[in-house]
């Protein structure tokens, strides 16, 4: 099987410059992306190694470190947050009349399937276990950091930048002394899950420690017990854990950030190669390693997929958080660490359980939810919506696709904002207008 060769540091890999900018879609497709009640939309006020398959030569993130979490089987006490159904071992689901069986063919050690836009969880496996999360965790890192840096900002490299990127690790390619653009740095981090692009984002939030110590704050902010942060970039490390309960948490509260969305969706991007006197006078192109974004050999790119993240590492295995839409319903998967040889595994299960939940739409009772963070606000009378009662959290996106050069469909989420309604206790449901052009950086 055959891949594009990733960057070694500090020198960029060499590709031929097919586009002028981000590869993004082009044919008109509708989605609900996403989400939570008044809380998410308060968080957004306040203001991910690079998953190749399992099969792939070498180790995106690096060699592992023996994790106390990576054990042979689930706890028998997990967390009950977001239902008591949810703090079981093994599959949780509650079948209806017509709905279908779930795939027999999963291996996963965990999974969670869930409605994006309601928070019911349709179906889990395991959804509580602390698990290593691989690049995953880069989820919770752009969550937490996108809102600080504007993306025209521009940060000269210097060699203290780059301090602690993991041997072996995925990279984009940032060189010392070169000046970068947060845009180009978080095409780095969402395409290729670049570390060192990671931890120049780290230098400019303070450091590694400062953007450790927040991203935890962030994590029980949305109520995501199950996570203890060590690295930024999902590295491996002792004690560094997750669950698919919280990534996929991550991952709802992150696709509220139009940014997120954008570098999620995005499946090709020009990044910096060389330059002269600070300025960029030639770029090499990059390609998401997400692949049911971009399908591969063996692997179709799965239909109505709008990002989010993947990672892998020897002690993780593989991870991945996608999310996708078809026929106006939104859904969010999270599959860690399947213990099966099959290639490109974690892409596959992944859209077994898509398809799997959007067939089971209206034919299942709910396992548990997705809790809102800390800071939602009880609701108010002002807020009512009358015998009606509230409307499901949500919020509608303008979407398209295209071929992506001929790389697979990419499902990307054109420019548009949430109203912020400071005093809601729901988030009242809105239709952004369908855009056509590609978003500028």
């Amino acid at each position: 099987m055959s891949h594009q060769p990733r960057p070694t540091h500090p020198s960029p890999p060499t590709y031929a410059e097919i586009t002028s900018g981000p590869s993004r879609a082009t044919a008109p497709l509708r989605t609900r992306l996403l989400t939570t009640s008044a809380a998410l939309l308060t968080v957004s006020a306040l203001s991910f190694t690079a998953a190749l398959p399992a099969s792939a030569a070498g180790n995106p993130d690096g060699k592992p470190t023996k994790n106390a979490a990576d054990q042979a089987g689930p706890p028998a006490d997990m967390s009950t947050i977001g239902g008591a159904q949810l703090g079981k071992p093994g599959t949780q689901v509650n079948l209806g009349p017509g709905a279908p069986v779930l795939p027999k063919d999963l291996t996963a050690r965990s999974w969670i399937v869930t409605d994006a836009e309601s928070g019911e969880v349709l179906a889990s496996h395991n959804a509580h276990w602390k698990l290593p999360p691989a690049s995953t965790l880069k989820m919770l890192f752009a969550d937490t950091l996108l809102p600080k840096f504007p993306k025209t900002t521009t940060h000269k490299v210097i060699p203290t930048d780059l301090d602690g990127v993991g041997a072996g690790s995925s990279l984009v390619g940032i060189k010392e002394n070169f000046t970068y653009t947060v845009h180009d740095l978080w095409l780095g981090v969402f395409l290729r899950s670049g570390n060192d692009a990671v931890h120049v984002l780290s230098a400019m939030n303070g450091g590694v420690p400062q953007t450790v110590e927040d991203m935890q704050a962030h994590a029980e902010e949305l109520q995501a017990n199950d996570t203890h942060v060590v690295s930024p970039d999902g590295y491996d490390a002792p004690r560094q854990y997750s669950s698919a309960y919280d990534l996929t948490l991550f991952a709802r509260s992150g696709l509220q950030k139009a940014d997120f969305r954008e570098y999620a969706a995005t499946a090709t991007a020009k990044f910096p190669e060389s330059q002269k006197k600070g300025k960029t006078t030639s770029r090499f192109e990059i390609q998401n390693t997400n692949r049911l974004l971009t399908g591969d050999i063996g692997l179709d790119a799965y239909k109505g997929i709008a990002g989010v993240k993947n990672g892998n590492t020897t002690n993780a295995g593989a991870t991945f958080t996608g999310v996708a839409e078809r026929n106006n319903k939104v859904l969010l998967v999270t599959v860690m660490h399947p213990d099966t040889k099959e290639s490109h595994a974690v892409y596959k299960e992944t859209a077994r359980l898509l398809d799997w939940g959007f067939q089971a739409d209206g034919k299942v009772t709910p396992v548990g939810t997705l809790v809102p963070p800390k800071s939602a606000a009880s609701p108010s009378p002002s807020t009512s919506q009358g015998d009606a009662g509230p409307a499901k959290p949500a919020a509608r996106a303008a979407v398209s696709t295209s071929h992506s050069s001929g790389i697979g469909i990419a499902l990307a989420i054109t420019a548009g904002a949430l109203a912020l309604l400071a005093a809601a206790a729901f988030t009242v449901r809105k239709k952004w207008p369908t855009r056509t052009n590609t978003p500028k950086p």
